[in-house]
């Protein structure tokens, strides 16, 4: 699924923060908005932080994963599942994929 815009692609060659700003880019475009409707839809301060986001500097605050997960037309779940992966995979791996005991 070359054109799917729910999960990040991945790639071995970048860094995993910067994978998922590159979704999170895609997602923001797919919706036809700039950093700067995105930050006004967030009540954001400045949209730099979207493009330090999108460059794999940052991180979305986890109490904002909701508006976030809305203003980018996602599953709340979904999303947040997905953004876990990334920021937390020890914890995403705990809690979703199979424990492999020896």
């Amino acid at each position: 699924m070359a054109n799917d815009k729910t999960t990040p692609a991945v790639s071995r060659d970048k860094e995993p923060r910067a994978e998922l700003g590159i979704w999170l880019r895609a997602l923001r475009e797919a919706r036809g908005l700039s950093q700067r409707q995105l930050a006004d839809i967030l009540s954001l301060d400045y949209y730099t932080f979207i493009s330090q986001l999108e460059t794999g500097r940052g991180k979305i605050p986890s109490a904002r994963y909701r508006d976030w997960a809305e203003a980018l037309a996602q599953d709340p779940r979904d999303f947040m599942k997905t953004l876990l992966s990334y920021y937390e995979p020890e914890a995403y791996s705990m809690l979703f994929e199979e424990c492999k005991e020896g």
